[in-house]
């Protein structure tokens, strides 16, 4: 059924087309069985409401879409704005979309190429490992900008534009192991999470091996599940749970700034010092993390030079100049005041 209309959804539900509007409307006096049952037929056979499709063909529209894994994150916000800023210069209305940790992104934006008719789409954090049949369900051209991926996608018109995160990940690990430290403890996102979490876990375990220590799960902090997952508060609780069972570390490795800032507070806390007990390192390069006490050594991701590249990429994608394009940005070491050497 190429193309179905809302009586079609009303025959396969069983039920009047009244009610199928009411569903569709999220109207009070409809059964929440029968309203899930008319979704799902809806999600089945992709149906436009027939105001969104009058809506869609009365004008052309120029939407290009940033679906954002990780809002309250302080590392979007420069991209945001600069994403914002380009879209409106080249005459392309900016939609700024959330999508939530427990959320499909690309259910999200196959729902949102149709209501708004986009003419492209940036993918913003998180992780992907999404099967190529479903991202071929995307007919817009797509860059995923700060995206880990496991590996590249065949077959699918895509670019990417982002940071090596496990290698930038061991970059800073190696470096603590290189100033003496033996006894690393990580802060990191739990081993079933879909994130950069994950990249930059195997990049901590890979500095380890190469420097010839062996990984000790007791020294694997994990964060709290949820939307705020990765947050000063969710870092702040890990750092309470290392000093309080006296964790046999000189090191943190916190796999987002936010994260080590968090457990900064908690370690001061409990009245012991950075560097002088801990050493702490952080990743992202948050313009805030230079004005910390004491100022954090972390991986600096140049957060402007991915949005601009990626922008760029996009409109070559929608002007048909290139198909697909992957670019990779060293991230750099920024050595702060939080580490030692021992």
């Amino acid at each position: 059924m190429e193309s179905i209309t809302i009586k079609d959804v009303a025959k396969i539900c069983g039920v009047s087309v009244s009610t199928v509007s009411r569903a569709i409307n999220n109207n009070p006096g409809i059964n929440e069985e029968t309203k899930n049952m008319i979704m799902q037929v809806i999600k089945k056979y992709d149906y436009i409401p027939n105001n969104s499709a009058r809506n869609l063909k009365r004008s052309e529209t120029n939407n290009i879409a940033i679906l954002i894994k990780g809002l309250n994150n302080p590392f979007f916000s420069p991209m945001i704005a600069e994403f914002e800023k380009e879209i409106k210069k080249k005459k392309y209305t900016f939609i700024l979309q959330r999508v939530d940790e427990n959320q499909d992104e690309i259910e999200v934006a196959i729902e949102l190429e149709k209501e708004k008719r986009l003419k492209g789409i940036v993918f913003l954090g998180g992780y992907f490992s999404h099967s190529r049949e479903k991202l071929e369900k995307l007919t817009v051209p797509f860059v995923l900008s700060t995206v880990g991926m496991s590996e590249m996608i065949e077959g699918v018109k895509y670019s990417s534009v982002a940071v090596d995160d496990k290698k930038e990940s061991y970059k800073i690990v190696d470096y603590l192991c290189k100033l003496g430290h033996k006894k690393i403890a990580i802060i990191s996102a739990t081993d079933d999470d879909e994130s950069i979490g994950k990249l930059r876990f195997e990049g901590y375990m890979r500095a380890l091996c190469d420097n010839n220590i062996e990984f000790n799960p007791d020294l694997v902090y994990y964060l709290q599940s949820g939307n705020d997952r990765y947050s000063m508060r969710s870092g702040y609780i890990a750092g309470k749970k290392i000093v309080k069972e006296k964790a046999d570390c000189t090191a943190i490795f916190a796999i987002t700034d936010i994260i080590a800032m968090g457990a900064l507070r908690a370690i001061y806390e409990e009245g012991y010092k950075v560097p002088e007990d801990y050493s702490i390192a952080g990743y992202d390069g948050l313009e805030l993390s230079r004005y910390y006490i004491p100022s954090l050594t972390t991986i600096r991701q140049p957060v402007e030079k991915i949005a601009v590249e990626t922008l760029k990429v996009l409109f070559d994608m929608i002007n048909e100049k290139t198909d697909s394009v992957h670019k990779v940005f060293d991230g750099e070491l920024i050595i702060g005041e939080s580490v030692k050497n021992i």
